[in-house]
């Protein structure tokens, strides 16, 4: 069965000054259950790094850019300690057209870097 990969790595640093110099970063890019779950968490940007990246890697598994299609929200990681994706909209419309089957995901993060890869099997 054919797959995709999309492999994403970003700086936590980069995160945290996103989320404390932008108010709106937060709600641009993120799901309020995907806010909730990082704001709960002992070092926020860690959890929101990790997302960031793991929306980064289902883009560019599914073939289309989340920034390119502005589809931050589109793309929903749920789940812990396995995450899950949800899409919606047109990244999930995307998906759909592409023949896109199950969507796995891990993500992991250093003291630095957050790290994330997505396989996805053609249904």
């Amino acid at each position: 069965m054919p797959v995709s990969v999309g492999v994403d790595a970003i700086e936590i640093a980069r995160i945290r000054r996103a989320l404390d110099r932008y108010p709106s970063f937060r709600e641009r890019c993120f799901t309020q259950p995907e806010r909730a779950y990082c704001d709960s968490r002992k070092n926020p940007a860690e959890s929101y790094a990790a997302r960031f990246a793991g929306k980064e890697a289902v883009g560019k598994a599914l073939g289309i850019g989340v920034a390119r299609a502005f589809a931050w929200r589109e793309i929903e990681i749920v789940g812990r300690p396995k995450p899950s994706v949800k899409l919606y909209g047109r990244i999930g419309a995307w998906a759909r057209q592409s023949r896109a089957g199950a969507i796995d995901l891990s993500m992991t993060h250093s003291r630095e870097l957050a790290v994330a890869v997505a396989v996805i099997e053609e249904s």
